[in-house]
């Protein structure tokens, strides 16, 4: 039986539900980086780095590979990167429009508070 789309969606969406798992993947979008990088900017333990990687590895997004004693990751395709940065798009429309927002009921409050 096959997934309905709408829940293959979900269950990737929930996949990427994890801090740790978006910051991986925003310095990822930079270019491939070594874990001990990774480990350097994101400041979590390396046994939670590397659980959220395997996540990440096994759901296919990210692709690593060995050089030397180093263990290097990447994003598996660039689509990745553009979901990112159409997210922060979103999010910095839905923050400027909560903006908007409160300082209509700023201005709302001192209007009803200066007639009282």
């Amino acid at each position: 039986m096959t997934v309905p789309l709408y829940q293959a969606k979900a269950e990737f969406f929930r996949m990427l539900g994890h801090p740790v798992r978006i910051r991986v993947l925003e310095l990822l979008s930079d270019g491939p980086m070594p874990v001990r990088e990774l480990l350097a900017q994101i400041e979590v333990e390396r046994s939670n780095l590397s659980q959220q990687l395997a996540v990440l590895r096994r759901s296919g997004i990210v692709v690593s590979v060995r050089e030397a004693d180093t263990v290097v990751y990447s994003l598996a395709g660039p689509d990745v990167a553009e979901l990112l940065r159409a997210a922060r798009r979103i999010l910095t429309e839905l923050i400027t429009g909560q903006q908007d927002l409160l300082a209509d009921l700023r201005e709302a409050d001192l209007t009803t508070s200066g007639t009282k």
